[in-house]
Order: C-alpha cells, then structure tokens, then sequence
C-alpha cells in the first residue's frame, strides 16, 4: 500500500483522540501513583484505563462530524458516560479506599455492557455499518474462524512455554480439572457482560488508529508502530499495578506482547472488517489468565530479565502473520477511511 499523508480533518481527529486515549492515562497515571503510594487497591484504574482509546475515537468524530452527517449518537453517549462512570470510581477510590473497588467497579461495566447493547441495536443498520460497529463484517469473510484460530495458538503458546520452563505436569492438572471447563463456560457467558472494556480498547486501537497509521506508515510499518505505542500505552499500569518492584522489564515485555498481538489482531480485523473478532481476541487473552494462574496472577508480578527473550520466542507465533498477504497489499480495513 502506498503511503500517503493525513488530511487535515484526520489529524484533528488524531490530536483529539491522542489527548484522550494518551493524554487521560498520564492524568490518570498520576492519580493512580498517588493511590498507591498511600497503599490503596488500584484495580479500578486498570479498568477504567481500556476505556480511554474508544472514548477518543468517539469525541473526534462527534467534534469533526459535518453538517447531517449520522453518527451512533446513542451508543456513543451511552459510552462515553460508561467512561466517566469509571472515572468517577477511580476518583472515589482515592477518598474512600476502604471500599472493595475491584468488585464494585464491575458493577458499572456490567450494566454499560447491557445498557450499551441496547443503544447499539437502537441504532439504524446502516449507520452501524458505517462506523466499524456491525457484528458480521466483511461478507464470507468467516470472522469467527479467526477467533478460533487465536484461541488456538494462545493455547500451543501455552504448551510451549510450559514445555520450555518444566511445568507440564502442572498444565496437565489444568487441563485434568473439570472446573477448568467450567470456568471457561462462564467466561464466555461473562463476555456480553463485561464487553464494552474490551471493545473499549478495540475500536480505537483497530478500528480507528490502525488504518490512520498504516495510511502514514505502511501496512507493516504502521502495525507495529501501533504495536509499541499500545505497549506504552500501559506504562502507569505497569509502574502501579501488574508489575511494582520490576516495572521497567514489565513495560518491555508489554512491548513485546502488545507486538505480537497487534499484528495478529490487525490481521483478523483486516481479513474480516469485524472490530468485534478483536474484541473477542482481546477478552479471551486477558482473561484465560483466570483459568491458568487465577485472577489474583495479574497484578503485583514479578518479571525477570529472562522473561524478555522467551516472549520474543512465544509471540512469534503471532508475528509471523506480518509476513501474509493482507500486510503486503493494500486491504479493504486499512484502506477504509473512519474520517467520514
């Protein structure tokens, strides 16, 4: 694909959705650095964090919209105020941290994600379609192969880590244990309602930010500059929350994930035009963490230098998909403009 430059409303969009999607974090990073050193639960920020990226894509289009121009207003709105819901929590967190806010911030995702739904179905098929917000995509394009196909090498990536370090016995007992099933059924379930945090995520990073930097930068070249930008993206996450006493191999190992994925989940969305097959991608990886090592893995780890070079081996089974033929030419996704 040739590279072209941006259009002058596609960098007003860019500079809003950067001071949202970039900007919020820094504020919020600090506010949460504030939280923790007074030694509160910080969880409620890392949730409110996947909401940022969408909320930028949503406040450039609503600021650049032209005259008569339709937008998803409901869902939008019902979004954006989900949004400051979850930033109200944060802030609350901070004045009365005695409160459980690792299972009361569930609570607005839950009903944003029901809420949300609605609005999305309220909205006409048409203005759906033309905002990436259709739940079929492309036609034949079989999107939920690709979500099968990402569960898929998640789980040979799994193996392979556990055969490398010695752990297969203990990926034995997993798989052995019924309510590792059991488990699994109810994520899938829990997926309608704790969507919106994930798709929080997804319809900036793919749907918006994706084709714009592959537009400047090329397809490969703008994927994996999305790559590490989502990488740092993390950093107050990583400083405060999943990683406090090594945060500096945290974020480069974020890097390297955030890599691999953004290549795999760039090449399901550009095959299918679904933002929804991203979504799911996105939510089965943050949460099969639950059946392999329990939710209490994901936060205070402990990285070792060790660590790096393993990823690079296990995310490779992602970054080959750098080297198919939707990177190599220009695709319907990349090149479908979300300026409007």
């Amino acid at each position: 694909m040739s590279k072209m430059k941006w259009t002058k409303k596609e960098q007003k969009q860019l500079i809003i959705f950067s001071l949202t999607a970039f900007g919020l974090p820094v504020l919020m990073g600090c506010l949460m650095g504030y939280s923790f050193y007074q030694g509160n639960d910080v969880s409620v920020f890392a949730n409110a964090h996947m909401f940022y990226p969408a909320s930028g894509v949503m406040l450039a289009l609503i600021s650049t919209r032209e005259k008569g121009q339709k937008l998803p207003l409901k869902f939008y709105f019902g979004f954006l105020i989900s949004g400051i819901v979850m930033i109200g929590s944060c802030l609350a967190s901070i004045f009365i941290p005695e409160y459980p806010w690792a299972l009361l911030c569930q609570y607005p995702i839950i009903i944003s994600s029901i809420i949300c739904l609605i609005l999305l179905f309220l909205e006409k098929k048409e203005v759906r379609a033309a905002y990436g917000l259709k739940f079929t995509g492309r036609k034949k394009a079989k999107s939920w192969w690709y979500v099968l196909l990402f569960f898929i090498l998640y789980l040979s990536r799994l193996v392979i880590a556990c055969a490398i370090e010695g752990q297969m016995e203990g990926l034995a007992a997993i798989v052995t244990d019924p309510l590792t099933y059991t488990t699994l059924f109810t994520l899938l379930v829990l997926f309608f309602l704790t969507y919106t945090a994930f798709f929080g995520e997804e319809y900036g990073w793919r749907y918006f930010f994706q084709p714009l930097l592959q537009k400047r930068f090329g397809p490969k070249g703008g994927v994996i500059l999305l790559g590490i930008l989502w990488g740092l993206w993390h950093l107050p996450l990583n400083i405060f929350f999943y990683s406090p006493d090594t945060w500096v191999a945290s974020v480069i190992l974020q890097v390297i994930n955030c890599i691999g994925f953004a290549i795999f989940f760039g090449y399901g969305y550009m095959k299918t035009g679904n933002i929804w097959v991203a979504v799911m991608m996105h939510y089965i990886n943050n949460n099969m963490i639950a059946v392999i090592s329990g939710v209490e893995a994901v936060s205070n780890q402990v990285i070792r230098w060790a660590d790096i070079p393993l990823s690079i081996l296990l995310n490779l089974v992602f970054m080959v998909f750098i080297f198919s033929k939707v990177y190599k030419k220009e695709s319907p996704a990349a090149s479908d403009s979300v300026s409007n």
